[in-house]
């Protein structure tokens, strides 16, 4: 029997937290979390997040392998975030990262993980012109992580996912198809029936503008069993599409265990 996501999460809050919770806010302010140079003497580890979130930095990369990747060849430094646990939070948070640098988010890939669930672990790209721009991406990337895992919710029947920008950036424009400067908001349900249901209330809840809708089927997904809406809009509406969707979500995941938990990884910020 696979593990439950949520225990596996709130397990990771509790070893980086000694113990406690820190309220979402502070959690993006703050230092990443797990960066120990105890845990890792290479010059190319920076740091640790939740859901097995690692954050890498190569200050030059092979050539050999810069071609095949496809880089542009302006950027010899890359930063990298992988984990196995979630994407919407790596790569929201690798949002933020693009904003606060001078870097560009090259490749964005959704392999099909969360450790034996029903959805994505993540690998993410920066390219930098230098190893510290580099570095920063992946340190501010690796700050937010636990900040977009606060409307993530799960059990062991499957997981719900929301997040919110007020202002996408060119990685979730390149990710999701967001429209640059705008409001993006994205529902995610699993197993994916109750993903329809969200995109369904979302749409009916204000008046957004649907980008795009990934099924385990149209190559959206990676095959998993889930479904991820994409939408754009007005910043109220658009997060009182995913508030509605939220509270639809969650009623009905956790009535496939109701004996379960139903508890945000963090602390809610939408």
């Amino acid at each position: 029997m696979k593990d439950e996501m949520m225990a596996k999460i709130m397990d990771e809050v509790m070893k980086k937290m000694g113990g406690t919770e820190a309220p979402a806010q502070s959690m993006a302010c703050e230092a990443p979390q797990g960066i120990n140079e105890d845990l890792c003497g290479l010059t190319e580890y920076v740091g640790t997040a939740m859901g097995h979130t690692i954050g890498l930095v190569i200050a030059n990369l092979d050539y050999s392998v810069h071609e095949l990747l496809k880089i542009d060849p302006k950027y010899r430094s890359i930063g990298i975030i992988a984990d196995r646990t979630g994407a919407g939070p790596q790569i929201f948070a690798a949002d933020e990262a693009v904003k606060a640098t001078n870097t560009e988010v090259c490749l964005i890939e959704c392999p099909r993980d969360t450790e034996g669930g029903a959805g994505h672990g993540c690998l993410i790209v920066f390219g930098a012109e230098d190893v510290s721009d580099a570095r920063r991406a992946v340190e501010v990337a690796l700050s937010f992580v636990g900040k977009h895992f606060g409307d993530v919710y799960g059990n062991s029947a499957g997981h719900l996912e929301f997040q919110y920008t007020a202002r996408a950036s060119y990685c979730l424009e390149k990710a999701f198809g967001a429209v640059v400067g705008k409001a993006f908001g994205i529902t995610v349900g699993a197993p994916s029936g109750i993903g329809i249901v969200l995109a369904d209330t979302a749409s009916k809840t204000a008046t957004i503008d649907p980008i795009s809708i990934a099924t385990p089927g149209n190559g959206g997904t990676s095959y998993s069993n889930e479904v991820n809406f994409f939408f754009t809009g007005d910043s109220g509406a658009v997060r009182q599409a995913i508030i509605g969707a939220r509270e639809v979500g969650k009623q009905l995941l956790k009535a496939l265990e109701p004996n379960e938990p139903l508890e945000s990884g963090t602390v809610p910020y939408i």
